[in-house]
């Protein structure tokens, strides 16, 4: 189970729309810093595949900038 974590900076004025746009997506938890225009979001999906679709819509936002994974690991499923 993949779980990571990335920073993710919005465009100018666009945090909150960020925020939003994240939120709404299932497996993705976002925590916003309070004193800069900075979010960090966590990602706890069921495999690999699942991972990569949750990057690609993270990345589609328009409201996103830059994102930057800062940690990232595997997880095996207990059985």
């Amino acid at each position: 189970m993949p779980i990571k974590s990335y920073l993710a900076h919005s465009h100018e004025g666009k945090k909150q729309e960020l925020i939003e746009a994240l939120s709404s997506l299932e497996n993705c938890e976002v925590i916003p810093a309070e004193n800069k225009e900075l979010l960090i979001v966590v990602t706890d999906t069921e495999g690999k595949i699942q991972d990569e679709i949750l990057k690609e819509q993270i990345e589609a936002i328009d409201s996103l900038k830059l994102l930057a994974m800062v940690s990232g690991f595997n997880t095996p499923k207990n059985k």
